[in-house]
């Protein structure tokens, strides 16, 4: 690849930088048939994660892996759409043998599984085609259950269901998993206060039926020597000063770090240096390229919303956001208000909250906003 530093998804074991002990980990976990709640903030690299730990050799040789993102989901019906759509995806290339078993279990919606002109299933089903879920989720697990190789899935964004209008949800999913005895699963989240409820209450469905672990940042020196070694391939130099900024800069957090060294990498040509004076361009290219997305996003919040969430960008780790300290030093209305504004910025991913704190989740968001000197 051109620029070493992927933005957009898992590229391989030669830019995947480090995750070796959590690597081994989870493919022993696995391989010894058990269920895994994979916890962290998002943009941390738990889905790349995922996908390396599927690329290794015995897996990909004995496994069906599955990989669903039910994110944008909103229903059951929405999340048999994408869990579907994920094991067709999965088994077209791997020939007739594989995807037909699939199709003839799940009858209740081979009318909707189309053809492209190599004879390839497409899955073709349609927003609102899935009539009754409940049957179709059967008719996959079944597949899974009977599949020609035991099979390993990945629900990422798993606490999207507790938003689902639909109490047993996870009584019924769970009760799935544990009669499917061909089929173990990762169940990736970043909501950690949600997660952690799933999976840590006495009163939840999943309470001690997984192993959970959770997902630290990559350490400094380790993330520093993997950058340098890039830069190094391509005839580069990279000053470890600039890791050492981005790092505390921005948490550790993978994902931000990356997209900046990506532009930093694109402006450093062969047998220079990437310095430390070269980071603010960077992020300001990387804030101006977002610029009118954040616009539109921002007034598009709510009056309330708006202010809770300028209030929290200031504060950058903000607690007691309802007590009468944090109202009168932002201006703020009542106890009330804030609370139905801090719902509504979450539901919608604008904040995040761990431990008690409410940060602002995207964290060029906040650059943005400082950008247009609105904190």
């Amino acid at each position: 690849m051109k620029n070493p530093f992927v933005t957009n998804g898992y590229a391989g074991l030669e830019y995947f930088c480090d995750r070796i002990q959590e690597t081994a980990d989870i493919c022993n976990l696995l391989l010894n048939e058990n269920n895994i709640a994979l916890i962290s903030p998002r943009r941390l690299g738990k889905t790349d994660l995922i996908w390396h730990v599927f690329d290794n050799e015995t897996i990909r040789k004995d496994y069906h892996c599955f990989v669903v993102d039910i994110y944008a989901t909103k229903n059951l019906s929405d999340f048999v759409n994408m869990l579907g759509k994920a094991v067709i995806d999965e088994l077209r290339p791997k020939g007739k043998k594989a995807w037909e078993k699939f199709i003839n279990v799940v009858s209740s919606l081979r009318p909707e599984i189309s053809f492209d002109m190599n004879g390839m299933p497409v899955w073709s089903v349609g927003l609102g085609a899935i009539n009754n879920p409940a049957i179709t989720l059967d008719e996959i697990f079944k597949y899974l259950n009977e599949a020609d190789k035991p099979c390993l899935v990945a629900i990422d964004e798993f606490q999207q269901i507790t938003r689902y209008n639909d109490p047993t949800i996870e009584a019924t999913i769970r009760t799935y998993v544990q009669r499917c005895t061909n089929a173990h699963f990762i169940f990736s989240g970043s909501q950690r206060h949600m997660m952690n409820g799933m999976f840590t209450s006495p009163s939840r469905p999943f309470y001690q039926a997984v192993t959970v672990i959770n997902l630290q940042p990559l350490n400094l020196q380790v993330y520093t020597d993997f950058c340098v070694e890039k830069f190094e391939s391509a005839g580069k130099h990279l000053d470890k000063e600039v890791v050492t900024i981005l790092y505390e800069r921005f948490e550790a957090v993978t994902s931000y770090m990356h997209r900046i060294l990506n532009v930093l990498f694109s402006r450093t040509e062969p047998g220079q240096t990437c310095v430390p004076n070269m980071l603010d361009e960077a992020i300001e290219f990387i804030i101006r390229l977002s610029s009118d997305t954040y616009e539109s996003l921002f007034y598009q919040m709510p009056d309330k919303q708006r202010l809770v969430f300028l209030a929290i960008a200031r504060e950058g780790k903000a607690r007691e956001v309802t007590g009468g300290k944090f109202i009168k030093k932002h201006k703020l209305n009542s106890a009330s208000s804030i609370s139905a504004a801090l719902k509504g910025l979450l539901d919608k991913d604008f904040i995040t909250m761990d431990k008690n704190e409410y940060s602002v989740y995207d964290q060029f968001f906040v650059l943005w906003l400082k950008f247009k000197e609105l904190i």
